[in-house]
């Protein structure tokens, strides 16, 4: 599934959106960056409440699909601007992480 057909079957807002067809195989859960940076697998979409700009280092270092901005996580204009240098996917959705890693899992079965 690409970050885009989730997205859309997902309903949620696409913050920054440079690699769309990015194919997401996974999901990680969490929101102390350093134990994500070591843990988040490669094409993974990170399902967080963080939305700074060390996310975004985060993101590229742990290669992920997609950040995904969980009960409607804010996500501040230095971070985004970062990202869209970076080709980072973020995303927003109101669900909270457990809703959309279930709905996901179920996407990817």
């Amino acid at each position: 599934m690409t970050v885009q057909e989730f997205a859309e079957q997902m309903n949620m807002k696409v913050l920054t959106g440079d690699e769309p067809e990015r194919e997401i195989t996974g999901c990680y859960i969490g929101d102390l960056l350093s134990w994500v940076m070591g843990r988040a697998p490669a094409d993974s979409a990170w399902l967080t409440v963080m939305g700074n700009i060390n996310s975004i280092a985060v993101a590229t270092l742990a290669d992920v699909s997609c950040i995904v901005l969980v009960e409607n996580a804010t996500l501040d204009e230095n971070a985004r601007q970062k990202a869209e240098i970076h080709g980072v996917n973020i995303l927003s959705t109101p669900e909270t992480s457990y809703q959309v890693a279930v709905k996901l899992s179920q996407m990817l079965a």
